[in-house]
């Protein structure tokens, strides 16, 4: 469950209904209700609120690392440190959150770099916008990789289809190898794909398209060049400790991100992604 009714947890409620809510530990978003619609994130029931631990679901912050594909803790460290809160506001059609993790004793123990992530979560209507910034305030280059690493709810994963990634290249992180996505629909669950772990290259601002029946969720993105879709199927579930074994057929994971080629900062620099979803 959600620990609603601790102090590190940061609600947005817009002046048409829509609600976010945040948690401070691994600067995390927890949870998205468009105005009059239903809870749009999976969050695992069995989710662990603890120092050092990541929690399962919603949309955790992957960097400076994406996965494993590097000397670091999986996915970085991001979503498992404190954050603090800059600033939260109500507009007269939105509401906004702004994060904010700075580099300390313990990153450059392990990643020897000054930096500041901010994270910003706006919510009105039936948008979610997500924006992460990365400046670098030491005086050597930094490079990194990072994703939004969205967990979206469905109903069931048999009549879910992704569309838009037709014509992309991407390596299959399951059987270790690249290959051409030919079709333009991605069907997921028992009848098409399980053990779905994928990393789209290009993809860019191509908006993509998730469908289960009637919903459909249109996902963009600006300064992240590449998409992760990701469920782990009923075997690698089973063997999740923080996911109920049926947990897969529950949720798709519809990732922006920049994998393929690093984001490289020169002292002084800066850079930002945005992933933006819809609710149509």
């Amino acid at each position: 469950m959600t620990p609603t009714a601790s102090p590190d947890i940061v609600e947005l409620v817009a002046p048409d209904g829509a609600t976010a809510t945040l948690a401070l530990h691994g600067g995390h978003l927890l949870s998205w209700r468009p105005a009059n619609s239903p809870e749009q994130l999976y969050l695992s029931p069995r989710s662990e609120y603890a120092s050092g631990k990541a929690i399962r679901g919603g949309v955790p912050v992957c960097f400076p690392q994406f996965a494993e594909r590097g000397p670091l803790p999986k996915h970085g460290f991001a979503r498992t440190l404190p954050w603090e809160l800059v600033s939260r506001e109500v507009g007269k059609e939105d509401a906004l959150a702004v994060l904010r993790l700075r580099d300390s004793d313990a990153t450059r123990a392990i990643w020897p770099h000054a930096f500041e992530l901010e994270l910003s979560v706006r919510v009105a209507g039936k948008t979610l916008d997500i924006e992460l910034a990365c400046e670098n305030n030491g005086e050597a280059a930094l490079q990194f990789t990072t994703a939004l690493h969205t967990y979206l709810r469905v109903a069931d994963l048999d009549d879910v289809s992704v569309e838009g990634l037709a014509g992309l290249r991407y390596f299959d992180s399951i059987k270790q190898a690249e290959a051409l996505q030919r079709m333009d629909l991605l069907l997921t669950g028992e009848k098409g794909v399980l053990d779905l772990d994928r990393i789209y290259f290009g993809v860019k601002e191509k908006p993509l398209l998730v469908a289960e029946n009637r919903r459909q969720v249109v996902i963009t993105q600006q300064g992240f060049d590449d998409a992760v879709i990701w469920n782990p199927g009923p075997e690698r579930c089973a063997k999740l400790a923080d996911m109920p074994p049926q947990g897969w057929s529950e949720m798709l994971c519809v990732e922006a991100a920049n994998i393929g080629r690093p984001i490289e900062l020169q002292p002084g620099d800066s850079w930002v992604g945005r992933q933006s979803l819809a609710l149509l």
